[in-house]
């Protein structure tokens, strides 16, 4: 994304419809929806439903001042998973074929997780299989409390693959064997415990209220500094603390302090202002 300090409305419209599959809607102020639009399926996923995810994942890769990006599912269900019509011709795909099949939605995956903007699911119903991926994927988790979850790919003989690295980071690998072997379900608090979603609401009211609290909470951020924030932790997780570690992070320091937005957010500061962007 650009720097957004000379004009702090991002260059997105009010309103953008990538497919009738998934639709992205954002406005001025930095927030995106990015809904899963086949509730007759249960938001269940297809090529084509895939495919339309890349478009508009590619989509908000390239908007501007995107500070918040919620996830959702049309209707009473995040994610059914992968629709068992679209399953069904993988018997008369190459292993080849299936490997191309499969890494459209590692591609998605990884655009969703890669997104500079915070990402946040909101979950209502239910999210199993690669709707559950999608929820691990995301930076924040935000379920009902009747939502249930599941990796059920083991009881149709084949494996949680392409989601398996964002889960596996949420819930740990002791936790992430359990799930994927078992394929058993568990309901919002047992997710949350296991840290697959971080709050639980009571309703589709709660969900629309916390919503608009992590919107609102996004406000005063600096929408450069939000996506610089997150590559940090993926530069940083799991690497020893050494002189390189310790030279790369005061890189980023560095950088981020010269910065347009750096500088307009020290300014503001000291002049006792809101920065351009809140």
């Amino acid at each position: 994304m650009t720097n957004p300090i000379a004009d702090p409305l991002v260059e997105v419209p009010d309103t953008e419809a990538t497919t009738d599959l998934v639709t992205v809607e954002a406005t001025p102020d930095g927030v995106a929806t990015l809904t899963l639009n086949r509730p007759a399926k249960r938001n269940a996923f297809n090529d084509e439903v895939i495919a339309a995810l890349n478009q508009a994942l590619e989509t908000l890769h390239q908007a501007d001042g995107v500070r918040i990006v919620f996830v959702q599912g049309a209707g009473s269900t995040f994610s059914a998973g992968a629709d068992l019509d679209w399953m069904r011709g993988a018997f008369e795909r190459t292993e080849a074929d299936n490997v191309e099949d499969a890494y459209e939605m590692a591609k998605a995956l990884k655009a969703l997780h890669d997104l500079p903007a915070l990402t946040v699911a909101l979950v209502q119903g239910g999210a199993y299989g690669g709707g559950a991926g999608l929820v691990a994927a995301c930076d924040v988790a935000v379920t009902t409390a009747d939502a249930k979850f599941g990796f059920t790919e083991v009881k149709l003989g084949i494996i949680a693959a392409t989601i398996s690295p964002y889960v596996v980071a949420a819930v740990g690998p002791r936790i992430a064997k359990r799930l994927f072997a078992t394929g058993e379900a568990f309901g919002a608090e047992d997710a949350k415990g296991w840290g697959l979603v971080h709050q639980v609401v009571a309703d589709a009211a709660g969900l629309q209220a916390a919503k608009a609290e992590w919107a609102g909470s996004m406000g005063p951020c600096a929408p450069g500094a939000i996506g610089a924030s997150k590559a940090l932790v993926d530069a940083v997780y799991g690497q020893e603390i050494d002189h390189r570690l310790m030279m790369e992070t005061a890189k980023r320091i560095a950088e981020a302090r010269v910065s347009d937005e750096g500088q307009e957010g020290l300014r503001a500061f000291l002049e006792r202002r809101k920065p351009s962007w809140a």
